[in-house]
């Protein structure tokens, strides 16, 4: 076991920690937004032929959505072990998983080749994503969380958080590396290569998180639950929705908008840009300037959470999301290379990071440590499920009802998410500068009176 008692060994440690989720989450997030992108630009033309472009375009981001059903699944099973036996070893089990899935679609057979086995077998491989990144977010960002200084949790989880721009900057860079082949030879073996690829990130991964040490509050919740005998549920998740039924709603409706921004413009912008006459490679050059931006913007608003608070920053990007997706349609609209990258910096590095910096932390924060990987993951997951894997499919759908060229409903549906998410923003309790419990209190005798198992902090009953 770790010894966390001397402050070198606890920076040491925090350290550690931050590096290993931060590349480990970059590692995860390349094997499942690789997926959008040859979603986008790939699959409608291998796996789904014969049928009409649009309805091709939408099966493609139907098998996208798949691997978001998936993910609920992945939080409940790993986030009952991660809070049982520790968020390090569910964080190996996940990575390989999922790089083993990315291998074996870079592995398919077309349907050319073997028909309707070719996308149903596309849907199992995304499937088996899903359920693996269910549990990688949770832990991944509970390892910076729990090993962070009270003050700087928003930070050490923004970075962590910023994996995922990370490992969509890298998927794009080799995707576009790639793209710039004749189109056959990207559609027969060029797309290829980056999930394959996947096997060798699984390596170092692997590499990475076998140095982690577990987290202190993990184990000082394990110590407390095996003192007080069955004074705790033996099962994290019954907890959760027998005393936290408030914070998962209000995580939930304030998730769907900056995980619905994440999908809206590595997905759905992507595929739009393409259809309405840029090139490929102009449209992934432009994802790659706002996912480098993003990789940065995210930890600042994390580091100005610290300071400001959660609850002001998310307020204000989903207020800006309302308001900007109309100007963001109107400079992809226009044909121009640099108008297309200054909409997509709208959309990630300033209001998606304005929301997504200090979100995860503000979920986190929400669940006592003994909980917390259940709570967290099965929150996050269920609003990524409704925001991120439907999001692009309905946007999609919105589109070809308009006759494919007008994007006014796609924009009516994405401001209307920041609407709602801004609204549970504004109802939910701020913890940013507080002490959070390590276990769960009174989980027995408590009532469904939502909130009642977190004890008062600074004065206050902790509440959604």
């Amino acid at each position: 076991m770790a010894d966390f008692s001397t402050p070198a060994t606890q920076d040491k440690n925090r350290r550690r920690a931050i590096i290993a989720s931060y590349l480990g989450t970059t590692l995860e997030y390349y094997d499942f937004l690789l997926y959008g992108v040859a979603a986008a630009l790939v699959f409608p033309h291998i796996f789904f032929l014969n049928l009409d472009p649009t309805i091709g375009t939408m099966s493609a981001f139907a098998t996208l959505a798949a691997g978001y059903f998936a993910r609920p699944l992945g939080a409940v099973v790993f986030g009952h072990y991660g809070d049982r036996l520790g968020r390090k070893k569910i964080l190996m089990i996940t990575l390989i998983m999922m790089g083993g899935a990315s291998v074996l679609i870079g592995m398919l057979p077309t349907y050319q080749q073997i028909g309707i086995m070719a996308p149903i077998l596309l849907v199992i491989l995304r499937l088996i994503q899903g359920f693996a990144i269910g549990g990688e977010w949770g832990g991944a960002t509970l390892m910076s969380m729990e090993h962070a200084k009270p003050k700087g949790r928003g930070l050490a989880v923004s970075i962590v958080a910023s994996g995922g721009p990370s490992g969509a900057l890298l998927g794009t860079l080799v995707m576009m590396l790639f793209s710039k082949l004749p189109n056959e030879d990207f559609l027969a073996w060029g797309w290829r290569i980056p999930f394959l690829l996947s096997a060798l990130l699984v390596v170092l991964g692997i590499v990475i998180r076998m140095k982690l040490d577990e987290t202190p509050e993990f184990e000082e919740a394990r110590k407390k639950r095996l003192a007080s005998g069955k004074k705790h549920s033996v099962l994290p998740l019954v907890t959760v929705f027998r005393h936290n039924r408030a914070q998962v709603l209000s995580g939930v409706i304030g998730g769907l908008a900056p995980l619905a921004f994440a999908t809206f413009a590595a997905a759905f912008l992507l595929n739009y840009a393409v259809t309405i006459g840029y090139s490929r490679s102009d449209s992934l050059l432009a994802m790659t300037v706002a996912n480098l931006l993003h990789i940065f913007s995210m930890p600042c608003f994390g580091a100005m959470s610290d300071r400001y608070g959660r609850r002001p920053l998310m307020i204000t990007g989903a207020l800006l999301g309302a308001v900007l997706i109309w100007p963001i349609f109107l400079l992809v609209n226009s044909g121009s290379l640099g108008a297309l990258i200054l909409a997509l910096v709208l959309a990630l590095p300033l209001v998606q990071a304005m929301m997504g910096g200090p979100v995860n932390t503000w979920m986190g924060e929400k669940f006592a440590a003994d909980v917390r990987y259940s709570g967290i993951a099965v929150t996050f997951q269920l609003a990524s499920t409704i925001g991120s894997g439907l999001a692009p499919m309905i946007a999609a759908g919105l589109l070809a009802w308009k006759g494919g060229a007008d994007p006014i409903y796609v924009a009516v549906f994405f401001g209307s998410l920041c609407v709602i998410s801004a609204i549970a923003f504004y109802f939910s309790t701020e913890r940013f500068d507080q002490e959070l419990p390590v276990n769960t209190v009174g989980a027995e005798e408590a009532d469904s009176e939502p909130g009642k198992n977190m004890p008062p902090v600074g004065g206050k009953v902790q509440t959604g």
